[in-house]
């Protein structure tokens, strides 16, 4: 199974506001892409979306920004990969126009499915919260890089 980018910056994105050092302090989109070097075009699109699920806050204005709406243990991984996910069609019977002759006699189809369910069965175990346990080791990635030397 392979998530897509959108899922992965949608995870990397809770995973940095969840491991911000003040729960109060708004983060700016582009300290999230300078951080993990990804195009802030692309984050924009995945904020918009968190925003829109209920994950993150957004606020405008001057001294805008983005925190996490609810807290981390709230914040379920499975659903996250649900709702971030385009679909789960890891072949093309997943799909109602399948041209695979074997269809009306394959047992793929039937295991796949359950492979799925029990890959997000298993993050269906983790919250946020789990994720960013860690929080000092992930500061220490996402917030105190030194400067590039000159």
């Amino acid at each position: 199974m392979k998530l897509t980018m959108y899922t992965d910056y949608s995870l990397r994105v809770l995973i940095y506001l969840a491991s911000v050092p003040s729960s109060e302090k708004l983060v700016q989109i582009k300290d999230i892409a300078d951080s993990y070097g990804i195009s802030k075009n692309h984050l924009m699109k995945v904020i918009f979306h968190l925003g829109k699920l209920g994950y993150i806050e957004t606020i405008r204005g001057r001294n805008g920004g983005l925190k996490l709406a609810i807290s981390p243990k709230e914040i379920n991984i499975g659903n996250v990969v649900r709702n971030t996910e385009e679909d789960f069609h890891m072949v093309e019977c997943f799909q109602d126009h399948q041209t695979c002759i074997l269809s009306p006699a394959c047992k793929l189809k039937g295991a796949l499915h359950q492979a799925t369910q029990a890959f997000l069965s298993v993050l269906d175990q983790y919250t946020l919260e789990d994720l960013a346990s860690n929080k000092e080791q992930l500061s220490s990635l996402l917030f105190e890089r030194p400067e590039p030397s000159t």
